[in-house]
């Protein structure tokens, strides 16, 4: 049974990590530039992400049938409180007060959005991919405020660069608050289907989008000398320990099936691409970003698999 479930998980991995690829060899082969990839994730970021979530809010959620939803948003802090303390443990292998903050970084804010966002679709029938869809979006509001604070100060505090309060409310964070109340206002009754049908076309376009966007970052990123003993420890404290733990804690107390998924889908995703644009943006010196982001990205293909197919047949199948 878990190798049958490996084999289903891997599937779904390796489909969403092909989308990346082309994104990649775009970049190499120049078919893609480096300004093309600029507009293309402004793109995702600006219109096709933020109209996927307005539907998929609008047509699956409801306070009715969510009454708990805030527990989303505060889990995402929950999720990177886990990943501070996970990458505390191990800081003091880590010399350099630059490298610290980035080891920091990299253990602690996670791919929280593109790669659940596929491999939801990839995984689950339609029915149970749309509730856990609504899940994401919702754990994606508290996230994204957390990482445009929290992160761009772990990043930069020694700068002392001034707080930028526009960075928290991207196109998806503004998606998700409008969605909300439009839902509360009962707005979303008067939605024509004609006027939804474009709209949701539009968004069903950001999956692959999306991975290209990946692929290319990962493209662009310039690998210096590898400092292996810092990799090494982001991927023990990323990618082993952090979705381990989430995976016990989720067996001990037994919670709802696709919680649990989210929680522990989350906890096993490489770190953010998004640091790499925190780091160029505040003028540091690239120390671990790129090296972090980059390795984990392609060890995750084997480990996302493996305990993705855990929780399936500890939990999902029985």
């Amino acid at each position: 049974m878990f190798l049958e479930s490996f084999k289903i998980t891997g599937f779904a991995v390796g489909q969403i990590f092909l989308l990346a690829a082309i994104g990649y060899l775009l970049i190499k082969k120049n078919i893609l530039n480096h300004q093309g990839l600029d507009a293309l994730s402004k793109l995702v970021i600006g219109i096709t992400l933020p109209l996927l979530i307005f539907c998929q809010l609008v047509k699956d959620f409801k306070f009715s049938l969510y009454p708990h939803w805030w527990v989303f948003p505060l889990l995402s802090i929950v999720i990177t409180g886990a990943g501070l303390i996970a990458g505390a443990v191990f800081i003091g292998f880590i010399r350099g007060a630059q490298e610290k903050a980035q080891f920091l970084s990299l253990v602690t804010f996670q791919n929280s959005g593109y790669l659940p966002l596929g491999l939801i679709v990839a995984l689950l029938p339609r029915d149970q991919a749309g509730t856990l869809l609504v899940y994401l979006f919702l754990f994606l509001l508290g996230f994204n405020l957390v990482i445009w604070s929290l992160g761009t100060y772990i990043l930069s505090f020694h700068q002392r660069k001034r707080f930028e309060l526009g960075s928290l409310f991207s196109p998806p964070v503004i998606a998700i608050l409008f969605s909300l109340l439009f839902i509360f206002l009962g707005l979303d009754k008067f939605m024509p289907e004609a006027l939804v049908k474009p709209l949701r076309l539009v968004g069903d376009c950001t999956l692959p989008l999306a991975m290209f966007v990946i692929g290319g970052n990962l493209a662009q990123i310039q690998l210096g000398k590898i400092n292996k003993k810092a990799i090494s420890l982001v991927f023990l404290a990323k990618l082993i320990i952090l979705p381990l733990a989430g995976l016990l804690l989720i067996l001990k107390f037994k919670l709802p099936q696709l919680l649990g998924l989210l929680i522990l889908m989350e906890l096993a995703m490489p770190p953010a691409t998004s640091l790499s644009l925190i780091t160029r943006h505040y003028k540091q010196e690239d120390l671990l970003i790129s090296q972090g982001v980059f390795f984990s990205h392609i060890l995750s293909i084997l480990t996302i698999p493996l305990f993705l197919s855990l929780y399936f047949t500890l939990v999902m199948i029985k």
